[in-house]
């Protein structure tokens, strides 16, 4: 005789201890799961809103400096150290983990125009308006001791900007011309020029690294080939480009702030036409650094906020603001790509998340589970207009709000003005051009 038993495996839904979650047996069968749809739209609906109410980016604000903070560099070894110089010639090392400053120096007479770290971060280069190059070791003086950098090099005009090479005992400086040294020697190893304004930034590509890229300003960035000591080539746009930023992930691409309130993406085999042109400061963009993992980058402006743009996208994702913060001069995005530090003109440096709603600290399991589904369920409702219109929100000032819409009143009484000038003439007399197009002036080879 057949008996009909149920068999159940305990391990299927008894608790191995009573602190563990109740086990519940789940059917896949979608069939059996008719309001999944709907209930996954609420879920992500909520957690959008949620992720707006948890948006608090900013972190901390660094003061002790007594000017403006003109540069920052990044030490290359240690994520909670940074190097700040400002408009009165002191030098501050900071760390970031216990947010205060370990050691100041007084650097320069005048400004502090550039400074970087050295790629092994023992010591680091400044320039000023004294028309010195500084050597700092990155540890302080012993007891006993004198603040003194390692040597100085006093050249003919003033510096404004430095960059250090990535793997050589090597470091280019600009200001009347663009000057390649060697830390060993006070008289450069070749100076590179091309036309006759004074350049304001240079900087080394991290991947080719005997690439390297400059903005002068009468309205060009040069690119420059150290092994063959001559420069490449050049693009002219419509107005002067403050600095640049090498993509660290593609060796070709890097991102020019500019003054006419944009930033151009440019592919260097390609210069005729900017890969994208980001579109949303109401005012002259002065700094600009890349992500670590190269896709997005943050711009800091003098409309007084910083924003975060992913680099095929023309608009931004985020934008930072406080109440205190005057014009940003400098902008660097941290080496873990969790943080962004920017210095402005009212003597602080501000640390902000990189995801505004992130949460910091260790994540439980559970947390963490919770997290990606959120994410996800994000991610396949994002086109839905009420979850897209929430996500897009950002809070503005009222002055950069009011700007940005008589800047939109503007452009589209342009087009207007295209779109009628197109009607009333002969076919084809106007060719359209597009907005990639209209910002280039030449370039040069």
């Amino acid at each position: 005789m057949r008996v009909k038993v149920l068999s159940r495996n305990p391990d299927d839904y008894v608790r191995e201890t009573k602190l563990d979650l109740q086990r519940v047996p789940r059917n896949y069968d979608p069939a059996l799961h008719p309001f999944e749809v709907p209930r996954e739209y609420v879920r992500a609906l909520n957690a959008t809103k949620l992720e707006r109410v948890f948006a608090k980016p900013f972190l901390a604000s660094l003061d002790g400096h007594r000017d403006g903070v003109n540069c920052m560099a990044k030490h290359p070894k240690s994520l909670s150290t940074v190097l700040s110089g400002a408009c009165d010639g002191e030098v501050k090392i900071w760390n970031l983990t216990k947010r205060q400053c370990i050691r100041t120096i007084q650097a320069h007479e005048g400004f502090v125009r550039g400074m970087c770290a050295r790629f092994c971060g023992t010591s680091f280069f400044t320039v000023g308006d004294d028309k010195t190059v500084k050597h700092w070791k990155m540890d302080g003086p012993g007891y006993g001791e004198e603040e003194e950098p390692i040597h100085t090099i006093l050249g003919k005009t003033v510096y404004t900007g430095i960059d250090h090479h990535w793997k050589e005992a090597i470091f280019a400086t600009c200001g009347h011309q663009v000057d390649i040294w060697d830390e060993q020697r006070t008289s450069p190893i070749c100076s590179l020029t091309w036309g006759v304004d004074s350049i304001s930034s240079v900087k080394f590509n991290p991947i080719e690294t005997y690439l390297l890229g400059s903005c002068a300003s009468d309205r060009n960035i040069v690119l420059y080939d150290m092994r063959q000591s001559t420069p490449l080539k050049k693009v002219i746009l419509d107005m002067r480009t403050n600095t640049l930023c090498w993509n660290p992930m593609e060796a070709f691409i890097f991102t020019a702030a500019n003054e006419d309130y944009n930033l151009y993406t440019f592919d260097m085999r390609f210069l005729e036409t900017p890969v994208m042109v980001h579109m949303d400061h109401v005012s002259a963009v002065l700094d600009v650094d890349y992500s670590p993992t190269g896709k997005e980058f943050v711009s800091a402006s003098f409309d007084k906020s910083i924003r975060i743009f992913p680099v095929d996208k023309g608009h931004s994702r985020e934008v930072y603001h406080s109440k205190r913060m005057q014009h940003v001069i400098s902008v660097k995005w941290s080496f873990d790509n969790k943080y962004i530090l920017c210095g402005s003109d009212e003597m602080n440096i501000r640390l902000w998340k990189a995801n505004a709603s992130e949460k910091l600290g260790v994540l439980a399991p559970r947390e963490k589970a919770a997290m990606n589904y959120n994410q996800k369920l994000k991610e396949k409702f994002q086109h839905h207009p009420q979850i897209k219109r929430i996500a897009r929100h950002r809070h503005l000032p009222k002055a950069i709000y009011s700007q940005a819409k008589e800047q939109r009143i503007m452009r589209e009484a342009r087009r207007r003005k295209d779109l009628n000038r197109r009607k009333h003439s002969k076919p084809g007399s106007l060719p359209f051009v597009s907005e990639k197009k209209k910002h280039v002036v030449a370039v040069v080879k």
